[in-house]
């Protein structure tokens, strides 16, 4: 049997990037693009468009994630349980997942909330302007920090994840093991 583990490395890294990338391309070129509409009540509809285009891909993509990472979480649940260093990396990485998770799921409530602007003057795809209903424009606000912290935890969880890696060498999994045993040999 092998012992590789391709094939959920590739689901969790490929989706991990997918996801960050995604976030950031959003952020950047999505409401860039929306802010840059000419006519202010068609801003709201060019953004709530391009994000409705890209919603089943980035689902696929956490979905690859989160499936990779189980995967690769199990091949390596003993490495992860007596290593040093791995269970912090591993907790820390399960927490941003997580956080990065609800995010995502806000930012789409708050997101089909601020397509109820379609139609409204907005300033941009996260900025509303004066004549902007309340509650479209409260969406937005929150939408314009959210939009930025998505790509900031899946940016983390992608770091975390070449830790992860750096951790698998031979030199760190004897280093990582003797200083868990003297750890368990001294309490």
């Amino acid at each position: 049997m092998s012992s590789r583990n391709t094939v959920v490395r590739s689901l969790h890294d490929l989706g991990a990037a997918a996801w960050f990338g995604g976030s950031l391309m959003g952020a950047v070129g999505v409401n860039g693009a929306a802010d840059a509409v000419r006519d202010p009540k068609d801003r709201a509809r060019a953004a709530a468009m391009g994000w409705a285009k890209w919603s089943p891909v980035n689902a696929l993509a956490i979905g690859a994630h989160l499936i990779g990472g189980s995967g690769v979480l199990y091949a390596n649940r003993d490495r992860a349980k007596h290593q040093a260093g791995v269970t912090s990396n591993t907790v820390a990485k399960i927490a941003l997942t997580g956080a990065a998770l609800g995010a995502t799921v806000y930012s789409g409530m708050l997101g089909a909330k601020a397509a109820q602007g379609d139609g409204h003057l907005v300033d941009g795809a996260t900025e509303p302007s004066e004549a902007t209903p309340n509650d479209v424009a409260s969406a937005q606000r929150q939408l314009r920090y959210l939009q930025w912290a998505l790509p900031v935890l899946t940016g983390a969880i992608v770091v975390l994840g070449a830790q992860q890696g750096e951790q698998q060498r031979p030199g760190q999994i004897l280093a990582g093991l003797g200083s868990a045993f003297a750890n368990r040999a001294g309490n």
